[in-house]
């Protein structure tokens, strides 16, 4: 009793802090596509800014050393930049490719600078990749990731609250159970979404749209396997006691 009593609380603590997560990434959307937007709208230019604009600017380095950081729990790729007038500028990316996986020590990269960031590099080959400070997919990022945290704590909150209440009942807590791993399944399947998206390159509305009709058949199934184990029909019919022959 006691290991269904904590297992209940940390599911419970979970439910709440993946809802706090969700609103916090919904209450961000509006702000990153207003950046996305101005990014997109940004003139080039016309001369080297000497402070931080919101205008672009290419700008030539060499690479001085670039680390994938494969294996480290809290590192992720980053890479050494030099201005020509040999000033280091360090530069951080969600991702290993495609540009950085192939960077090599003296190699020539053009920086795309905006805010006083570099937001995008560009390898001699024409390859682009998108810096930890560049504005393009947060918005969508912030979607799916508002949608998998408010789905699932908000699942998985209900089949908390209703397991500590169905406490001494066999039944109710069976389907309190059923209830909290759909949660699970309907939050992964805001995370589904956004990679189809992301993979596709499709706009932004397919995120809702597939997770809309993933999460419909996700909750059908749930409904009728709360159904099943409030009639009892998921109950283990094995004896719990050995049976005993009789003289």
């Amino acid at each position: 009793m006691g290991n269904k009593v904590v297992r209940a609380a940390i599911w419970l603590v979970l439910s709440v802090v993946a809802l706090g997560v969700g609103v916090a990434m919904a209450f961000e959307i509006r702000g990153a596509l207003e950046r996305e937007r101005e990014f997109r709208a940004a003139p080039r230019c016309a001369s080297v800014p000497v402070k931080a604009s919101g205008c672009l600017w290419e700008q030539d380095f060499t690479v001085r050393k670039a680390d994938l950081n494969r294996g480290r729990r809290n590192g992720g790729p980053e890479a050494e930049l030099l201005l020509p007038t040999g000033k280091p500028w360090g530069v951080t990316f969600p991702d290993t490719d495609p540009v950085v996986s192939e960077m090599a020590p003296g190699e020539k990269v053009v920086g795309l600078i905006w805010h006083g960031r570099v937001v995008e590099v560009r390898d001699a080959d024409g390859r682009r990749q998108q810096t930890s400070s560049g504005p393009v997919g947060w918005p969508e990022d912030r979607l799916g990731g508002a949608l998998a945290c408010i789905s699932f704590g908000l699942i998985a909150l209900i089949g908390s609250l209703w397991r500590f209440l169905a406490r001494g009942n066999r039944r109710r807590a069976k389907a309190a159970t059923v209830v909290r791993w759909h949660g699970v399944g309907i939050g992964a399947a805001a995370i589904a979404a956004l990679w189809a998206q992301s993979a596709n390159d499709w706009p932004m509305w397919a995120i809702p749209a597939l997770w809309g009709s993933l999460a419909l058949l996700l909750l059908a199934c749930m409904v009728a396997f709360v159904i099943a184990a409030l009639r009892g029909d998921l109950d283990d019919d094995a004896p719990s006691e050995p049976l005993v022959a009789q003289p």
